[in-house]
C-alpha cells in the first residue's frame, strides 16, 4: 500500500479487542479516534506509552477523542497488558497484521546493526469523517497524549 499522508481517507479497519468485542472504524463515526500502533505488549517503551495514555484518558475523552491501540500481540496477551496497566480503551489484536500493513507500520527496523520486521510506532488521528488529520511517526512514549495536543495549538 502506498504511504499515508494526511488528508488521506482512512483505511477501514476491524478485529478484536482484549475482552474479544469486535471493533472498527465506523464505530467512532462522528469522533476523533487516536489510532495508535506499537510493537509488543509489556515492553518498556509500549508499556510508557499506554500508561501516559491511560493516565491523560478522561481529558481524551473530554475532547472527543477515542482511543485504540493495535499491536499483532494476540487477545490473550492483550487482555493480561490492559488488566496488569488497567487500560480503559481498545486493544485490537492484529495478529494477521492486515491493519498493520494497511495503515504502513509493518516494516524494516534496526537494532544493534541488525535489520528486522517490525512494527513502525506511529499514531493516527483520525477526524470524525474518517479522514487521517495528522501521523505522528516520531512518537514520545513517556508524553504521548501531549504530544498529540500539541498538535491542535
Amino acid at each position: 500500500m502506498a504511504q499515508l499522508k494526511e488528508g488521506s481517507k482512512a483505511p477501514p479497519f476491524e478485529g478484536i479487542d482484549q475482552e474479544g468485542r469486535h471493533i472498527k472504524l465506523d464505530d467512532f463515526a462522528g469522533r476523533k479516534v487516536i489510532l495508535y500502533f506499537y510493537p509488543k505488549d509489556n515492553t518498556s517503551g509500549c508499556t510508557a506509552e499506554a500508561c501516559n495514555l491511560r493516565d491523560n484518558y478522561e481529558d481524551l475523552i473530554k475532547k472527543g477523542f477515542a482511543v485504540v491501540g493495535v499491536s499483532p500481540d494476540s487477545e490473550k496477551s492483550h487482555k493480561g497488558f490492559a488488566s496488569k496497566y488497567s487500560l480503559p480503551f481498545p486493544l485490537i489484536a492484529d495478529t494477521s497484521m492486515k491493519i498493520l500493513s494497511d495503515y504502513g507500520v509493518w516494516g524494516e527496523k534496526k537494532m544493534y546493526g541488525k535489520s528486522y520486521m517490525g512494527v513502525i510506532r506511529t499514531t493516527f488521528v483520525i477526524d470524525e469523517k474518517g479522514i487521517i488529520e495528522k501521523i505522528i511517526s516520531k512518537v514520545d512514549t513517556g508524553d504521548h497524549a501531549n504530544q498529540i495536543y500539541g498538535l491542535y495549538k
